[in-house]
């Protein structure tokens, strides 16, 4: 991974883990936690592919399993998210631009089933079988909403990041309107509105404008 990845990769998993585990975890909302690690390893594996992914995914989940108050393993949660990372990572889009919500907000869903899942079962191969005292439906329940309710606000953005710190041509622009193309398709995907379509209409205005300035300038220079 090249140095710029590696810094933005691990300035965003740090700072999600902290909000996580100073924030999130303190909710004691039922079932369980809000995966804000999760969400950020799927919104950079959806831009640097199933290697980085799953390189991201093995950083992010060692960190969360050496934080306090880590009550498992080390080297647990770092297996499941190197596992989510690689399989997100698959999931990148070719063109790099979100044209439907339901891609993504699919992985999410699928990510926090399979992170619970693969999370019990590695538990259950070292004897920890706190998730069937818990109830594994409704971990697995909570996990798949609280996810899917949080990852519009998370995802879109860290994409964002992501393709503004490798360059991507993507995320270049005068105005800076390319750079929330991730943002605006999921978002408008999901809300019905039409953020492109309404820059389409106003560089076409714009541009009109500028024609009309321009006949109006030669036709006085003819008077």
């Amino acid at each position: 991974m090249r140095f710029n990845r590696m810094l933005l990769s691990t300035a965003l998993v740090v700072v999600a883990l902290v909000i996580q585990v100073s924030v999130l975890a303190r909710l004691h909302l039922p079932g369980a936690v809000p995966d804000l690690v999760l969400l950020t390893v799927l919104g950079l594996a959806m831009v640097y592919g199933h290697v980085g992914g799953a390189l991201i995914g093995f950083g992010a989940g060692l960190l969360a399993d050496l934080v306090p108050p880590a009550d498992h393993a080390a080297g647990r949660y770092a297996l499941v998210l190197c596992v989510i990372g690689y399989l997100a990572g698959l999931a990148k889009p070719e063109n790099g631009r979100l044209k439907s919500a339901s891609g993504p907000m699919a992985v999410v869903v699928a990510a926090a089933i399979g992170t619970t899942l693969l999370y019990a079962g590695v538990g259950a191969l070292v004897g920890d079988t706190a998730a069937r005292h818990v109830g594994l439906v409704s971990l697995l329940v909570t996990a798949a909403v609280y996810d899917l309710l949080l990852a519009p606000f998370v995802v879109p953005g860290i994409m964002a990041l992501a393709r503004r710190a490798e360059n991507d041509p993507l995320a270049e622009g005068g105005s800076g309107a390319k750079a929330a193309d991730v943002s605006s398709g999921w978002l408008s995907s999901g809300t019905g509105l039409r953020i492109g379509s309404q820059r389409g209409g106003l560089r076409a205005k714009a541009v009109k404008a500028r024609v009309a300035r321009a006949g109006r300038i030669k036709g006085v220079k003819r008077l």
